[in-house]
């Protein structure tokens, strides 16, 4: 059985109180803030028993105000990129804002992870839930959302739940930064990473997905048998990896949710196991952190020291036909499960 408790995290003037609530298993314990449905705590045990923080995050309230790095939040209405901020639903173009480069990221400036959701408490976990309004950040439609988090032994399952009253674009994700040695280790070089993809999405210099869909063998995108993340990041050109893997077909729609990636780190034992119903996850290695951001006790951030398994649809999906449906239209029910599970090896 988990214990769920809760308690104030402080206040935003003018806009309301945040509180924090604790789900603890016993192996497992996660904190998640009703602001931006943020995980800002998440401690697992290693090989030998101790247990430590595997997320990035803040120790305080106004931190997480600005939280430029999106740590552990909930983005939307579409997370990842939507190209020059514009789409065009039934005839319509919509304008949203550019906040980077020449386009719109995770929702907007004050997306959902600048929110304080309302909460629930339920056995074993706690729903959150908002109200977007018609307009919110150029979006169309009124949009009823809630995020459902679940701790049962060692898994940590989220739902996410929406419905509109017009066709607008959804696309959520949660956005916790992993160092599976702890939070504040340096780098993730020595972690190993699996992802059972076939394709992966190259991008243009904004990060935006060509529209192709390249298979990953013969690159170094193929991860479908563990790789150190250290070797495999020194054979990229750029950054690191900032791609959507993808995960099923456009067509093809899954009820269950599929284990599709495996992290290990070697040092302490820890291994996490993803599993969703989403078409698609964004792989991310933290290589826009630049040591500037200093987080939770004081520990300094650099490139490349988490790394994040974003699961959504497709980025640019809204702009792109040939990609899974990105629109969720009146009557229609937005529903998507992604599980967390950790164990040492």
């Amino acid at each position: 059985m988990t214990q769920v408790t809760k308690e104030a995290f402080g206040s935003v003037p003018g806009v309301g109180t945040v509180d924090k609530f604790r789900l603890e298993s016993e192996g497992v314990t996660v904190e998640i803030l009703t602001l931006g449905c943020i995980i800002s705590a998440l401690k697992t045990r290693d090989r030998n028993g101790r247990s430590d923080d595997i997320v990035l995050g803040f120790d305080t309230l106004e931190s997480y105000l600005t939280n430029p790095r999106y740590f552990g939040a909930v983005v939307g209405r579409v997370a990842n990129r939507i190209a020059n901020g514009k789409f065009t639903v039934d005839g319509k173009e919509y304008q949203l804002a550019i906040n980077n480069g020449p386009n719109a990221l995770h929702g907007g400036p004050t997306g959902f992870h600048q929110a304080i959701w309302n909460a629930e408490v339920l056995p074993n976990g706690v729903r959150l839930s908002l109200t977007s309004a018609d307009g919110h950040e150029g979006y169309p439609g009124e949009l009823q959302v809630s995020v459902t988090y679940m701790l049962e032994g060692d898994v940590l399952s989220l739902y996410y739940e929406a419905c509109t009253n017009k066709t607008t674009p959804v696309n959520l994700t949660n956005h916790s930064y992993f160092n599976l040695a702890g939070q504040g280790t340096p780098d993730i070089y020595d972690h190993e990473i699996s992802i059972s993809a076939d394709a992966y999405l190259p991008v243009e210099s904004t990060m935006i997905p060509t529209g192709d869909v390249q298979p990953v063998k013969g690159t170094p995108f193929d991860l479908r048998s563990s790789v150190r993340i250290g070797d495999r990041l020194s054979q990229l050109p750029d950054r690191g990896f900032d791609h959507n893997f993808c995960l099923s077909s456009p067509e093809e729609r899954r009820e269950t949710p599929k284990y599709f990636s495996r992290v290990y780190h070697p040092g302490s034992g820890r291994v996490l196991n993803v599993a969703t119903t989403q078409p698609g996850v964004q792989f991310y290695t933290s290589n826009f952190l630049d040591a500037s951001i200093k987080g939770k006790g004081g520990a300094a951030y650099p490139k490349h020291s988490a790394f994040c398994l974003e699961t959504q649809n497709w980025p640019d999906a809204v702009n792109k036909p040939h990609f899974p449906d990105a629109l969720l239209r009146p009557g229609d029910d937005y529903g998507h499960t992604t599980w967390f599970q950790f164990s040492t090896a």
